[in-house]
């Protein structure tokens, strides 16, 4: 078998689509997998320069960073117990209005039976 510049080849329609399809699959997943690569060794090589910075700061100052944190944590806490006796408070007035009408109705009962024993 001589092959040539003029060697003809002939084959289906269909194969040749499915190989262009292959071979275009093959490639976009080539792509797809050199692009996470990357975007991982990135990620890698910017959390170990973080790291390295950490490591370069004083004592003295990581521990202004704790208290920092603390400071927050706490004034957070701090915040949603005011929130929560804001809540409280509106519930006490709601209960003390409550309890006064009903001190009034008692007084009101005891009038009746008072009365009710005069006759």
């Amino acid at each position: 078998m001589k092959v040539s510049e003029n060697t003809a080849v002939s084959m289906p329609i269909k194969n040749m689509i499915g190989i262009v399809v292959a071979v275009s699959m093959g490639i976009f997943a080539y792509t797809e997998l050199t692009s996470r690569l990357t975007s991982l060794e990135t990620s890698r090589e910017l959390f170990q320069a973080d790291l390295l910075k950490k490591s370069e700061q004083l004592p003295v100052d990581q521990e202004q960073l704790m208290l920092l944190e603390d400071l927050y944590k706490t004034t957070e806490k701090i915040e949603k117990r005011i929130e929560d006796m804001m809540h409280n408070k509106v519930n006490i007035q709601f209960l003390q209005k409550q309890m006064e009408k009903a001190l009034a109705d008692i007084e009101v009962l005891k009038d009746k039976v008072r009365a009710n024993g005069k006759h």
